[in-house]
């Protein structure tokens, strides 16, 4: 869970020792940049470096023209996609957040966001994360869905919008077309992957955004699998001729296969529950839209999750998954509902960049140099929500396998005044410095408690070792 400052400067340079610059000294201030991140994550620029001369050397580092996100991620990409060439399942989890400023000073470079209201500027970012996916998980009961190996961003692209505002405060024609343009970041996540190695097989995770006829049909040219929520109803192929159908009713007449139960987490003002779930599954063809180019009717699978009693002034969840596979069985659907669930890691992802990495509290001049910084951000941001999931992972293990030093473990131990023999016992006294109260109905710290207990930790262990240098 935790890295001293050695193994955190180990860290930094595997993920941007290979960075695409033509310097050698500017791929290791890279590597300075992204280390003091990960030591003092969400501190501003000024407070990450002790000396004014790494502040200075920081400043310049954003405006080389050299310093853009592909080339400053390119070794974690690689890095990535290489281990992703080992034979098994890896989970692509996508999807695009607003990063946003506001301020009576325009940003050169950021462009309109949300209804173009005066002062509010930014860009889109879409993110593809990869994860590894273990079948053995379910051999285990299910409840909530499994923890996952997180390697690395996959893909990830900026999108700065045009101003095409009226005076009036709508969008012309002109803008609509031109915001229509933005689904193309979901093809691109496919087509720069390209095709799978023998033995590998590659699942996009994607919410209802995905749902794009286009993206679908790259995944299946690519020979990629998929798992999205559909928003669209669509018209079915009918083979059997008669009446058209349509995708919605079509999975309103599927028979159950079996049901569940999965923890859902705390979401629009409800809080966290178990809800009973029903799945159903049925082969449909779907019928490619009139303006798609160089597409054909496609042929997948439509997934319905439902709960058939929700808890008083509770909304039922139920949710519409298009997947690649021929579902046959309760458990082949499960696992395919399972890996949709992934789909939170996404959500902790865009949060831990805005909130842990506080990107958007960045006071840089121009986009060029945001987008450098972000770069960097985003792939540290990746170890605050790593954290968690190592713990599931991990959390029988003994407690020396938990990636703390040995002092850290000591001076965790003394804290609790408990042994903490295991990797759980040891991440729930941390979550209690974080401010988790370890009671029973409280579950397992999230990443958020855990990154600031991990911060109070590291506190409370330079003060040993200060102490230990001046005895």
């Amino acid at each position: 869970m935790s890295k001293n400052t050695e193994t955190i400067r180990a860290w930094a340079e595997d993920n941007f020792g290979a960075a695409h610059l033509s310097d050698i000294r500017r791929i290791d201030r890279v590597v300075t940049i992204g280390e003091a991140m990960a030591v003092n994550a969400g501190k501003s620029i000024p407070q990450l470096f002790a000396s004014p001369y790494d502040v200075k050397a920081a400043y310049n580092l954003f405006k080389n023209e050299e310093a853009t996100l592909e080339n400053i991620q390119a070794g974690h990409r690689e890095k990535v996609r290489l281990t992703m060439t080992s034979k098994g399942i890896y989970l692509l989890i996508e999807d695009t957040t607003t990063m946003s400023w506001s301020g009576n000073e325009a940003i050169p470079g950021l462009g309109p966001i949300g209804n173009g209201k005066s002062g509010l500027q930014g860009f889109l970012m879409h993110s593809v994360i990869g994860v590894r996916w273990a079948p053995e998980i379910f051999n285990q009961a299910v409840e909530k869905r499994p923890p996952v190996e997180i390697l690395g961003i996959v893909h990830q692209k900026y999108f700065v919008r045009q101003t095409g505002i009226t005076h009036h405060g709508t969008e012309t024609n002109w803008f609509r077309k031109q915001r229509a343009r933005e689904s193309t970041k979901w093809l691109e996540s496919v087509t720069e992957l390209g095709e799978a190695a023998a033995g590998v097989r590659y699942v996009h995770i994607g919410d209802r955004e995905a749902d794009i006829y286009e993206y679908l049909w790259a995944c299946y040219e690519q020979g990629h699998g998929y798992v999205v929520r559909a928003v669209q109803n669509r018209a079915l192929v009918n083979e059997a001729g008669g009446t058209k159908e349509y995708l919605f009713e079509k999975a309103e007449k599927s028979l159950p296969l079996g049901s569940f139960d999965l923890r859902l987490r705390s979401r629009g003002g409800q809080g966290a529950r178990t809800a009973r779930l029903k799945v159903s599954a049925t082969r449909v063809v779907l019928s490619p839209p009139k303006n798609s180019k160089g597409t054909q009717p496609l042929e997948c699978c439509l997934l319905r999750v439902w709960e058939e009693k929700a808890p008083e002034a509770v909304e039922a969840l139920e949710w519409k998954l298009l997947t690649d596979l021929r579902v046959e069985t309760f458990d082949q659907a499960l696992e395919c509902v399972l890996q949709y669930a992934t789909r939170w890691i996404i959500e902790e992802y865009h949060k831990a960049l805005k909130t842990g990495m506080k990107a958007e509290d960045l006071q840089l001049e121009k986009a060029d140099r945001l987008f450098a910084a972000i770069a960097i951000k985003s792939i540290v941001a990746l170890r605050l929500i790593d954290l968690k999931e190592q713990v599931r992972i991990k959390e029988t293990q003994p407690a020396e396998e938990s990636g703390l030093t040995e002092l850290e473990l000591k001076v965790l131990r003394k804290t609790s005044a408990k042994p903490l023999t295991t990797v759980k016992e040891a991440a729930l006294q941390i979550g209690r410095l974080g401010g988790h109260m370890n009671r029973k109905a409280d579950g397992m710290p999230g990443w958020i408690t855990l990154w600031r207990g991990m911060e109070k930790l590291r506190l409370i262990v330079e003060g040993v070792r200060m102490a230990q240098d001046l005895n």
